[in-house]
């Protein structure tokens, strides 16, 4: 099998949470909700308006992105749901360790939350419309619609709960400053390098395409994707060794989630079809962090992807 060069990176999660993140919506309770009034700022989201803290302090968040928005924000949350029980927060966010777990994505704890007397309660309508009306009886909740390739706008509402609007201008900021200097260093070869994303999961794997949050990272780096992926759409799931050819690209980036040993790692990559990829037979195939460039969906993750394009396509390449 050809060698994967770069870091392995363990995912944050394990065969069951392929349901967990595929979302949980559904029907419930809709409108304005947060407990007792706060006496604070009224703040519009997916599921109403609600009044909230002028500054919030002990934040709960129940989900990876939302987890990323606060901790890009200057604010540790107080609980925080794990994508997978007993697989922790991920790897790349630092000062995690003080925060309470209240469950998974699939399955938080009402009880464990409520415990922690939270002011403030971060998800999305995607994730958990059906518990809505029980966390806002809990604290003021404030919800986006979806979760992934909206992360920019969710992080702006993120922002906004939290009264957090400067340090939020500032990680815009700081993110554009670093997109701007990586397409200044790529210079001619920044429209010539075809940028293929692959993930192998316990029983499927996914190419990546532009509705992702991996995706309009790429999208803003400038940086082209294969025929395959430079579609408006999340990914070719379930991707089976016929369609081995459409994962190829002058780069390949892949990631795995959950343990190598589960996925569907070695069956592809064993195939004689993958052997003959360009960018496996050039040695430009890179395994990078499946919590950064797929859990992360925040601007703390969206550097750390920028970080990678710098390693893999700018200092590897020389």
């Amino acid at each position: 099998m050809i060698e994967i060069k770069g870091r392995l990176f363990v995912g944050l999660a394990w065969t069951v949470a392929v349901v967990a993140l595929a979302g949980c919506g559904g029907g419930g309770e809709s409108g304005g909700g947060g407990g007792e009034d706060s006496g604070g700022r009224s703040i519009e989201h997916a599921m109403g308006e609600t009044e909230v803290p002028e500054k919030p302090e002990r934040v709960v968040v129940l989900d990876t992105g939302e987890l990323d928005s606060a901790m890009t924000l200057g604010v540790t949350p107080v609980g925080a749901v794990e994508a997978v029980e007993g697989l922790g927060y991920p790897s790349y966010l630092d000062g995690t360790d003080e925060i309470e777990n209240v469950g998974t994505i699939e399955q938080p704890n009402l009880e464990a939350i409520a415990a922690l007397e939270p002011d403030l309660i971060l998800s999305s309508k995607l994730r958990h419309e059906q518990i809505y009306g029980q966390l806002s009886q809990i604290a003021p909740t404030v919800f986006t619609e979806t979760t992934g390739v909206t992360w920019k706008e969710n992080f702006e509402l993120h922002a906004e709960a939290l009264n957090r609007a400067e340090e939020g201008n500032m990680a815009e900021e700081e993110y554009g400053g670093r997109i701007d200097e990586f397409r200044r260093a790529m210079g001619d070869r920044l429209g010539e390098t075809e940028v293929s994303v692959v993930r192998f999961l316990p029983g499927d794997t996914r190419v990546y395409q532009k509705e992702s949050f991996i995706g309009t990272v790429l999208e803003d780096a400038g940086l082209p994707r294969p025929p395959s992926q430079d579609v408006e759409d999340f990914a070719i799931l379930n991707a089976s060794a016929e369609l081995i050819p459409e994962m190829d690209g002058d780069v390949i980036f892949v990631t795995t989630y959950g343990p190598e040993e589960d996925t569907t790692l070695q069956e592809i990559t064993s195939d004689p079809l993958w052997q003959q990829l360009e960018a496996v037979q050039q040695g430009r195939v890179y395994e990078i962090s499946d919590d950064l460039w797929m859990l992360g969906i925040g601007y703390t993750a969206a550097n750390g992807v920028v970080d990678d394009l710098n390693r893999y396509l700018l200092e590897e390449s020389g």
